[in-house]
């Protein structure tokens, strides 16, 4: 399995899915070595987890929920294709059957959450957060319904993902690399290599004639399938979110003053102070600090007296509405500066207060408000003009029309991709361009047809339609339609082969005492040197594969490797090796003990989940899994 991520993350589609991935995924959970997990039993239900049935329909749509949060992302849609490859559906379902026995191990041992707690962890999260930098409930509910929650759902998965931590946290806590562990990765890290080399281009392949027309073809129907003409498909796009609608929008400055003048509080910037509080039991003895204080005792030494910590008395630079006690903040915020109040009696205290620091609040103009006014008001207008229309666009289809005409009907663009195979490429092999970015169409549009109404897809608060306007078949391309194709291919092939060759017998000679600079003057190419890099180095000029191939050969040695392109070849010598001293107090070891805990506590938890799993009862239906992933389709 890492044998296929490190090959899968070779790429840059491959980093940054899986760079993305492991910011989704809470935790990697290896399943995959209980070969009889996978029984056979009702293709509605793909998984059972001790109590907890998940159906193949379920699956389906968190895993199409998943793969759409990674496309927004990195700006592209994957697809279905690309999601196997990468081993995302696999990681899913790993993840849901994790889940899944963590939250039946929760429920056994009895764990919960109050509400309470589910709702100040939600409130206190910083993308629920408005202009006013409080909670805004329209934006909560906004975000959650992008990525497919309602607000019941959201809370419940809220509350399970807490419960899972604390199990997680216990189970992980006290995880410790050994020092043998961190000096050995720390010299293999760190170990540095100098070699020379020269780099072998197509100057050095000599002179290749044009292959015959008898080669040429044999050539191409060896390798026919390399050149094989995928299946295209036409399709219809319409896209309908609340940011395209709000731009046909206009907003008068009446309606935008009146929402400024009705909610002025909103856009104002409150005043803040610096409060610092002493409790009192009660009003006698906050009384009698009182005097001390006017008799010339700080309020500082009160506090110690008291034995007060400044934390302890320290209620931060907060605005009035933070205070929460209406009797102490409406004290705290008529206090003059640096001077300490009479007793106040609050709702659960009785206190002193003294403001150190005050911040004035600022009540901006409606003219400096005005844009970001009439853009949440068209928003707002937007997202109400959208079920109007989605009623519109069904009806247009309910009578037969496909949605590039519902689209023109009603007045509304919609986007034709003429030609697109499942790779996302056009005709001329290039990436198709006009297609939105964040929500794969591609894998749905190929399990579709012409003709099959296919529900809309939630999308950047909005919703997507595509239909299937036309199918071109994949076919066998003719020698005549890719001969230049095919001629640049053999071409390149050739090359190759003549470069290694040419590598092979410098290797022969240099192993029998020649010398690289010799060698390279004979070709006609210069010798370059790359110093003291590290296993993990980029270096201007220096291509990968040499790095890599460098740290697997020995001092002194000899080698060869694919070059920066594939019809460049590199013949070097490694001309040092420096084997680096360990110092245990350095940032690299801290930071490398940091990532061994947290590889530690994956392990345990690994561990522990995978108990669960078997202690609760695991079974997975493999025809299901293909089908909800797209492997296979739905009998």
């Amino acid at each position: 399995m890492l044998r296929g991520m490190r090959k899968a993350s070779s790429n840059w589609l491959g980093k940054t899915i899986m760079s993305v991935m492991f910011g989704i995924l809470i935790v990697s959970f290896g399943i995959w070595g209980i070969a009889d997990i996978f029984k056979g039993f009702g293709q509605s239900s793909l998984a059972k987890i001790g109590n907890t049935e998940i159906t193949t329909e379920q699956f389906r749509n968190l895993y199409t929920d998943k793969l759409q949060q990674i496309g927004r992302q990195f700006g592209r849609p994957i697809t279905s294709e690309q999601a196997r490859q990468f081993g995302l559906d696999r990681q899913v379902l790993q993840q849901v059957i994790a889940e899944a026995a963590l939250d039946e191990g929760a429920r056994r041992m009895g764990l919960g959450q109050s509400d309470a707690e589910v709702v100040r962890a939600i409130s206190a999260d910083p993308n629920f957060k408005g202009l006013d930098g409080k909670f805004d409930p329209d934006r909560f509910n906004a975000l959650i319904r992008q990525f497919g929650y309602n607000e019941q759902r959201y809370i419940a998965e809220q509350r399970r993902v807490s419960l899972r931590r604390q199990l997680t946290g216990t189970v992980a806590s006290g995880a410790e690399p050994s020092k043998t562990q961190l000096e050995a990765l720390i010299r293999f890290q760190n170990e540095q290599r100098s070699v020379e080399y020269v780099n072998l281009t197509e100057a050095q392949a000599g002179t290749i004639d044009p292959p015959s027309p008898e080669a040429l073809a044999a050539y191409f129907e060896d390798r026919k399938a390399l050149f094989h003409a995928p299946e295209y498909r036409k399709l219809a796009v319409l896209m309908l979110t609340p940011d395209e609608l709000a731009k046909s929008i206009t907003v008068s400055d009446e309606d935008a003053k009146k929402v400024f003048e009705q909610q002025r509080e909103r856009y104002a910037t409150p005043e803040r102070r610096q409060v610092y509080q002493i409790a009192f039991p009660n009003m006698e003895e906050a009384k009698a600090a009182r005097e001390k204080i006017a008799a010339g005792t700080s309020f500082e030494d009160i506090a110690k007296e008291r034995k007060l910590t400044p934390s302890d008395i320290d209620l931060g630079t907060v605005t009035k509405a933070a205070m929460g006690d209406p009797a102490i903040a409406n004290a705290a915020f008529s206090l003059a500066p640096d001077t300490v109040s009479d007793p106040v009696k609050g709702a659960l205290v009785t206190a002193l207060l003294k403001v150190t620091k005050v911040e004035p609040g600022a009540n901006p103009s409606f003219e400096s408000l005005a844009d970001v006014i009439k853009r949440e008001i068209a928003m707002e207008r937007a997202r109400a003009q959208l079920q109007d229309l989605h009623n519109k666009i069904e009806d247009e289809r309910g009578g037969g029309a496909n949605i590039a005409e519902a689209a023109q009907k009603l007045g509304l663009k919609a986007i034709t991709i003429e030609a697109v195979d499942r790779s996302g490429r056009g005709l001329d092999g290039k990436p198709v361009t006009g297609l939105p970015q964040g929500v794969d169409v591609i894998s749905p549009a190929f399990a579709s047809n012409v003709g099959v109404e296919n529900d809309p897809v939630q999308f950047n608060g909005g919703e997507l339609w595509f239909d299937v306007l036309g199918v071109t078949p994949s076919r066998d391309r003719s020698l005549e339609e890719v001969k230049d194709q095919v001629e640049k291919r053999w071409h390149a092939e050739e090359v190759s082969k003549r470069l290694r060759a040419k590598a092979t017998e410098m290797i022969e000679k240099l192993n029998k005492g020649a010398k690289l600079d010799a060698e390279a003057a004979a070709l006609g190419v210069k010798v370059e040197t790359a110093a003291a890099f590290k296993r993990d180095a980029e270096i201007k000029g220096v291509p990968e594969r040499l790095i890599a191939a460098a740290f697997q050969t020995p001092k002194d040695g000899v080698g060869q490797t694919e070059g920066a392109n594939s019809s460049d070849w590199i013949v070097f010598r490694v001309t040092d090796v420096i084997t680096p001293t360990v110092d245990m107090a350095s940032d690299d070891v801290k930071k490398l003990k940091e990532t061994l805990q947290r590889a530690l506590s994956e392990e345990q938890i690994t561990q522990f989940v995978t108990h669960l799993e078997s202690e609760v009862g695991t079974t997975i239906n493999q025809n299901a899994f293909a089908v909800a992933t797209g492997a296979a389709s739905a009998q």
